[in-house]
């Protein structure tokens, strides 16, 4: 299995036992699941008596979505020009990042231009549909998750930087 980590902060950020799908050579997407948390149901084999069935806990079942749960993500709101300035700035870190480990040139400028091109022609035209998580350190320099959902508006997906990631075989 191979776990990819945020390359700024270190945070977990998905894992390829979901199905990865590059895009635009950029970014990976993976369609989450809802899953229900919680209402744990417990049998000893005894029955309860009327006024034990009243003092049972109530106990919650949460919907939540796995990949967000699992990732430990926290949810975090931008407005189209807030959102743009964080990319300028987490980009210029990824090439940073990118320049450290020794990447080709011709991979640095292919992220560079395919990223653009990304955030043109998917992102900001469906810029209101996103919702953002950032990484389980909660620390801003690092990736911001984007979360939407596919046409049939039922599917959750995740889309993360590919180049902003570091693979960890486990």
């Amino acid at each position: 299995m191979i776990i990819y980590k945020d390359i700024i902060t270190g945070d977990e950020i998905l894992s390829d036992s979901y199905d990865l799908k590059e895009v635009a050579g950029v970014v990976y997407e993976a369609d989450c699941a809802m899953i229900t948390l919680g209402a744990v149901e417990v049998d000893t084999g005894a029955n309860a008596s009327a006024e034990e069935a009243e003092e049972a806990l109530d106990d919650q079942a949460v919907k939540v979505n796995n990949i967000v749960n699992s990732f430990r993500y926290t949810e975090t709101s931008f407005d189209k020009k807030s959102y743009l300035s964080y990319l300028k700035g987490y980009m210029k870190a990824v090439k940073a990042a990118l320049q450290e480990k020794g990447a080709p040139e011709e991979e640095i400028k292919a992220f560079e231009s395919g990223a653009q091109k990304f955030v043109k022609e998917h992102l900001l035209p469906k810029f209101k549909d996103y919702e953002f998580f950032i990484g389980e350190s909660m620390n801003p320099d690092g990736m911001v998750i984007l979360l939407n959902y596919r046409e049939d508006g039922v599917t959750p997906y995740v889309t993360v930087w590919k180049h902003g990631c570091s693979e960890m075989k486990v």
